[in-house]
């Protein structure tokens, strides 16, 4: 499926939450953990100049609109809540 961000948005990939279990053996649900705050653009709006898909990059905590496509979880923000790029 392909998505096009408008304007001044870009599509996120959020990269996929391992299971995790503690040393005493309890599973860890994804919805007790904090969210990832890294994450791969996979697309740009037209009005967007400073990243590209491909890039790596950290966003703000509570930014952006969480979508699922093709059973994975990606995230629309304003270019914004971009705040850097990892090299």
């Amino acid at each position: 499926m392909c998505v096009k961000p408008l304007g001044e948005r870009v599509l996120l990939e959020i990269p996929q939450a391992k299971e995790e279990k503690t040393q005493s053996g309890l599973y860890v649900p994804e919805t007790a953990k904090e969210k990832p705050l890294e994450a791969v653009v996979v697309a740009v709006g037209a009005k967007v100049e400073d990243v590209k898909a491909g890039d790596k990059v950290i966003y703000s905590k509570f930014a952006g609109t969480e979508v699922k496509l093709d059973d994975k979880k990606y995230l629309i923000v304003e270019i914004n809540d971009v705040l850097a790029i990892v090299g």
